[in-house]
This record gives C-alpha cells, sequence and structure tokens, in this order.
C-alpha cells in the first residue's frame, strides 16, 4: 500500500453495509440501463429490500419483502411481522409494474435485463455464491438461472461480507447433494453471478480501492466489517462521505421494532 496516495479504514456494520451495497446495484451500468429500457427483476430477501428502496427512491416495508430467513433459536416476538407479502419487484421502463410474477416478467425480459438475487454465502475469490434450497423446483434460483445463461440476462448478486463462507463451497454443495435422502435442512445451489460487495460499491461509486481487513463486533456490530480504502485524496473522502451518508442504518430487530411501535 506504499504508492497509496492515501488511505482511511473504518468498520461496518451489517445494515449500513446493506444500504452502501444497494446504493452500489442501483448504479451499476447493467441496472441503470435496464431500468432505463429494459426489465429488472428484484426478488425477496432482506438486502433486497435495500435494493428495492433505492431503485424507487422511496421507503417500502422491507418487512414485507423477505424470504428464508436465518433467525436465533429464541426469536424476538417482532419476528412474527417478517413476512413475504409484497411478492418480487418487476420494473419495467424504470417503473414498478404491480402484480407481474417473475415467470410473467421471464417471458416478456431480453438479453441485457436484469435478475437481483441476494445469496445466502460467498466465496469472494472464485466470484461464487451460494443460495440455500428448501423447494423440490429449486425455488427462484431454478426457476431463472436457465434463463440467465441461455438469454443472456444479467444476474446480479447483492451480497454482505458476513455472507463469506470458509472452506470449498462447491465441495460443501457436492457434500449436501451426494447426501441425498439422509440430508436434513436445505441444499446449496452455487452459482458465479456478478456480485455486488460493501467493496465494489465502494469502488464504483467513489473510485478508491478497498479491501476488507477484519470482521465481527459486539452490542449490535455482529458481523461487521472492517474496511480499508485507499486512492486520491478526493476518493478517499469521497468513500468517507459515502460511508458516513449510511452511518446509524437501523439493523432489522430496530427497524421491526419500529414498525411495530416498540
Amino acid at each position: 500500500m506504499a504508492d497509496a496516495t492515501c488511505l482511511h479504514s473504518f468498520s461496518l456494520t451489517v445494515a449500513e453495509g446493506k444500504r452502501l451495497i444497494a446504493r452500489g446495484v442501483a448504479a451499476l451500468p447493467c441496472v441503470t440501463r435496464a431500468m432505463a429500457e429494459g426489465i429488472v427483476v428484484v426478488t425477496r430477501s432482506t438486502t433486497s429490500g435495500y435494493v428495492l428502496e433505492e431503485l424507487l427512491g422511496r421507503p417500502v416495508d422491507r418487512a414485507s419483502f423477505v424470504t428464508g430467513r436465518t433467525l436465533p433459536s429464541r426469536p424476538p416476538e417482532v419476528a412474527g411481522r417478517l413476512s413475504g407479502g409484497l411478492g418480487s419487484a418487476v420494473f419495467r421502463g424504470g417503473e414498478l409494474v404491480e402484480g407481474m410474477e417473475v415467470a410473467e416478467a421471464l417471458e416478456q425480459m431480453k438479453a441485457g435485463d436484469v435478475i437481483i438475487k441476494s445469496p445466502n454465502a460467498l466465496d469472494y475469490e472464485r466470484g461464487l455464491v451460494g443460495y440455500l434450497i428448501g423447494a423440490a423446483s429449486g425455488g427462484t434460483v431454478g426457476a431463472t438461472l436457465g434463463s440467465v445463461h441461455g438469454r443472456n440476462f444479467h444476474f446480479v448478486a447483492p451480497c454482505g461480507l458476513e455472507k463469506q463462507v470458509a472452506g470449498d463451497l462447491l465441495g460443501a454443495s457436492s457434500l449436501l447433494t451426494a447426501a441425498g435422502e439422509m440430508r436434513r435442512g436445505p441444499g446449496l445451489w452455487v452459482t458465479p453471478a456478478e456480485i455486488v460487495t460493501e467493496l465494489d460499491a465502494i469502488a464504483m461509486l467513489t473510485g478508491a480501492q478497498a479491501i476488507q481487513i477484519a470482521a465481527g463486533g459486539i452490542l449490535g456490530a455482529e458481523g461487521a466489517a472492517w474496511i480499508a480504502v485507499r486512492g486520491a485524496e478526493q476518493q478517499v473522502q469521497a468513500a468517507i462521505a459515502l460511508v458516513d451518508s449510511v452511518r446509524g442504518e437501523p439493523s432489522m430487530l430496530e427497524y421491526l421494532q419500529g414498525l411495530s411501535g416498540g
């Protein structure tokens, strides 16, 4: 890093990272093009809820834009507020198409259009993401990946660094598949994708180079990422301003408590 003009380090909570990632996804060239003249599908997840807000330019009920979820063994009462009531979101020409299902959108999509789906696992170095699969049909992943490769859609995976998985993601998927009927729990579908993490968002939005230097925290910072940015002073200052703009993003627990008035 001796060649860096300027260097600065900071931490981001998981929620702050999700907001930052969403802004990066909204600025992706493939997304801006498809929002202007094509179709963008945003499938349900907690991270994708932030993406949906950034594309709409307004808040949505993110508690109703989730699908599978990982909860503590004793979840708080407000966890019952989580649902998939909103369904996946489809934009055509930048406008939200009310009531359109993913299957119908797929029939209308063309090369260059975009599907956004947040994964459960990340192998950042190899450019791979993993999705926990409970449905026998493969869920949304099974319904869309064939079209992604066969019809040249962009498959964008917004993914926080806390989802980085140790070891071989492909090997883990093979192990679960080989277990067959003996397996209890979901399978794991691993695929390449156009990944957007906190690091990618910072680089895209400011021009600064970003690397992760540590992880973890307590008292609400569990899963936090420590990130160092380097570049010209203007780039690093832009990165600092960007991070400051997402400071204080409430965790999902705080968000649900706010919705419930608790």
